[in-house]
This record gives structure tokens, sequence and C-alpha cells, in this order.
């Protein structure tokens, strides 16, 4: 029912339901969701990213290697810090960029601070940490200069969807891994592990049986409800095993539910790795996570907003440059509470799969991530094998772009090929992004469609030959 304001002018719709203030200030109702959904989503987020407060204590604890134990930063300040710095990151991302995206510290990058800084280059964790900080300010100030949204509109819009399904195949790779199923130790780089019979992946499979089928039939927090089951049925069998097939505490009843939080690495860096390692050699390293930084953002942020379908004809995501500043902010802060470069997660797409549009899903992750501060003991009963059936089916999720490509074109089909394929096959995003970018402007120069190509993306592409040339040597 419609009537019209006589003041204005204007049509207004009688007696509809007030809007509350978060369905205002999130735009709720407008991309379609509800408070339910995106608490849910915001849930499910969480529940698959959570198990990088355990990872990244351990790479920077050097936690199972007895040589550079000695050197590591302890647990439980590690674990503190990184849900301290997720937690208020993903919550700034909710509210300023209202987007569905979560942050935390960025896998890869942290290995790079402890092995290659720290254990390679003989830097101190607070030296370490204060090439994470330089590095995070000046992507923040590419962000404010419009550079970094610059280069990202440059990117033709199949090598965008490109990054979205490499994307997708990536964390796949990373459930079938974190659930045990595949290996690097056998003869090939990849294999399928030599025993499939034990709990763990027994726990996966059903998992993704259940998860696939919810999904199948619809089923609204399908992903949250196979993990939750998952975790039940993973504590039944380790508790009745006598705790044999799972240790630490995973699948386990905690023995205590609230622990006090330790704040002591907060703060502890410093920008002596300049003199420790000369400026020029300072300079390279800060380059080399920069650019690892400054891609896999993008790469992250474009793969999120496709499975949204937020993109515009053009592939560009509205306010991009709000997700891309609290992203650079991130690795600054990770830096800075020793906690490492902080990047938006691609397990993000968990939540948008459950149906999360809005920062709300980011607020809810935030929140949980502060919680886990002490509540660590329950945090760290979820096993990984049943957050893996929830990576598998993102990664189904996002491949469904792969038809939107023109793979009849060879300078568009090659390029796109070798960004999807160098992700999982290399463990990382920038360098299926390098891939698919150096590739694409060779082969538009060597067929003579140069004009084709915009001049940034001439500028990414050297950039990206350094980058691979400087790994090579």
């Amino acid at each position: 029912m419609a009537d019209t304001d006589t003041s204005t002018g204007k049509v207004v719709r009688v007696g509809a339901p007030p809007t509350g203030g978060l369905d205002r200030f999130f735009k709720i109702s407008e991309r379609g969701s509800s408070l339910r959904i995106e608490i849910v989503a915001g849930i499910t987020t969480w529940l698959t990213m959570a198990y990088i407060l355990f990872v990244n204590p351990a790479i920077l604890g050097f936690v199972g290697i007895p040589d550079l134990q000695s050197i590591g930063l302890p647990f439980a300040q590690v674990l503190t810090v990184t849900a301290l710095v997720a937690g208020v990151m993903t919550i700034l991302m909710g509210v300023v960029a209202n987007y569905p995206f979560a942050l935390a510290a960025g896998l890869g990058l942290n290995a790079f601070v402890a092995f290659t800084l720290v254990a390679g280059n003989g830097l101190s964790f607070p030296q370490a940490m204060g090439v994470i900080v330089v590095e995070g300010v000046i992507i923040t100030i590419l962000v404010l200069t419009g550079a970094r949204e610059a280069v990202l509109n440059a990117i033709p819009m199949d090598l965008k969807r490109a990054i979205g399904i490499g994307i997708g195949a990536f964390i796949a790779l990373i459930g079938l891994v974190n659930a045990g199923v595949v290996t690097n130790t056998g003869p090939t780089p990849l294999a399928l592990a030599d025993e499939l019979t034990t709990w763990p992946i027994g726990i996966f499979v059903v998992g993704l049986a259940l998860s696939a089928a919810l999904v199948a039939r619809r089923v609204k927090g399908a992903l949250l409800i196979g993990i939750l089951v998952s975790t039940v049925l993973a504590i039944i069998v380790n508790e009745a095993k006598d705790l044999s097939i799972w240790s630490n505490g995973i699948a386990a009843i905690p023995d205590k539910v609230v622990d006090t939080p330790d704040f002591g690495l907060v703060g502890a860096f410093s920008f002596d790795f300049f003199s420790v390692l000369g400026t020029a050699t300072a300079i390279a390293v800060v380059l080399s996570v920069m650019l690892s930084d400054f891609f896999d953002t993008m790469g992250t942020a474009i793969g999120l907003g496709g499975e949204m379908k937020m993109l515009d004809a053009k592939g560009r995501l509205p306010g991009i440059k709000r997700v891309l500043l609290i992203d650079s902010l991130a690795a600054a802060a990770g830096g800075a509470a020793s906690a490492s470069s902080n990047t938006t997660y691609i397990e993000s797409a968990s939540g948008i799969s459950e149906g999360g549009r809005t920062g709300l899903v980011a607020v809810v992750v935030g929140v949980l991530f502060l919680l886990a501060m002490f509540f660590s003991p329950i945090a760290g009963v979820i096993p990984p094998e049943a957050t893996a059936p929830a990576l598998v089916l993102v990664g189904y999720f996002m491949m469904v772009l792969v038809k939107d490509i023109s793979w009849s074109d060879p300078g568009i089909g090659i390029p796109a090929l070798l960004t999807i394929v160098m992700m999982p096959f290399t463990y990382s995003i920038t360098n299926g992004v390098g891939a698919g970018f150096l590739s694409y402007v060779v082969i538009a120069v060597l067929r003579g469609r140069w004009r084709d190509v915009h001049p940034l993306l001439y500028v990414v592409a050297a950039i990206f030959a350094w980058y691979f040339v400087h790994g090579v040597v």
C-alpha cells in the first residue's frame, strides 16, 4: 500500500516495517540478506579460518624444529596477538568497508618472517616485525594515492575471473591438505595419502558428504552444520580412543574454558633491520614482502567480490579503496603487534557462500577472534578435518566462474590457465597473479596487440618479471 507525502511529493509506503539501525548501517536488506544469515555467515567464516590461531604460533615459534625452537616466539603470546589483530582489523573492515571480508595473519608471509628474515637473514623477531611495519606503511601510502586501485582497475575482466577461479582451486587444495587426503611426501610433488582409512580422514569424508548433501539441498548454514557435526563426531571418537588420534587439546573436551591472554608481544618491533642487513638488502626485503602483500589482497578481493556477485561490468568492486586501506593498515598492525602481516583471507568465501553480504559478517568474525583470546581452550577443539570440507566446497562455489572466460581466445585463455593452475600448484596467490599478468602482456605484444594492454599492466608485468627472476637468483 502506498500514499503521497504532501510536503515532499514523494511516494511512501504505508505500514512498512521499521528498518533497524543495523539494517540501515550495513544495508543488510538492500543486499538481500538478513540478520540471521549474517550471523551464521560470520560464525562459519570464523570457524573456517580459526586454525590460524594455532598455525601462526606454530610457525613463528618454530614448533617441531628443535634447532630453531629456542629463538621462536612463545606460543601463548603469539596466539593472543594473532587473535587481537585479526579481531580489531576484521571489525574495522566490516564497519569501514561494509564487506564480509575477514583478516588474519597471512600464511606464507609469516613463514617468510620466521624462516627467511629470522632463521635465514639473522634478524631478531622485533627487527623482522619492523620490516612488516614498513611494508604495511608503504602499501597504505599507495592506497591513499590511488595507485593500488588504479592497478586493480587495469586488469582485464577475464583475468579477474581467472583469479577468483584460481583462488577457489587453492582453497580446495588447502582443504584436502588439511584433511590429510593430499600430501607432498611421496615421489610426486602432490600425491594421494598412503593411508586413507584413518579416523581423521573418516571424519573429513563424513563432513564432506554431509556438507555436500546439505548444499545440494540448499540448506542454509550447510557449511556450519557440517563443521559442527564433524567436530562433535571427532570429539566422540577421540575421547573413546583415549585421545590417541588428536593431541594438544584438538577434538577433546577442554580441561578449562577461560584462559588469561598475554599481550607481552604488542609493540615489540624495531627498525634496526636496516643496520643489520644494509640499506640495499633491506630495501629488497621490504619490496619482496610488499609485492606478495600487494597482489595477494588484490586477487583475494576480486575473487571474493565475484563470489558475492558485487563486481561491476568491468570487474571492479565498489568501495575497493576502503577494503585496500584496511588491509594495508592490517599489515602494519600485524607487524606492530608481532603477529606478522595481516591480510584479507580467502576463507571469507565460506561465509559468503552461506549468504553473508555485509560488514556485519566481518564484525561477527572480529568479535569471535577477540573472544578467542580468552577462550582459546575451546577454539582449539575444532580439528582441521572438520573445517576441510567447507574449504573444498568453497572451491566448488568459486570454480563455477570458469564458464565465463573466453577460452577460445588464446591471448586470454593461456594467461587465465596459468593464473588458475599456478596458485594451487605453487601454494601462492601472488605466483598465479604474476604468471597471468606477465603472460598476458607478453602474448599481446608478440601478437601485435600491444595497444590493447593498459599502460599500468606493462609496469605490473615488469615488476613481476623482476619478482620471478629475483626469486630464481
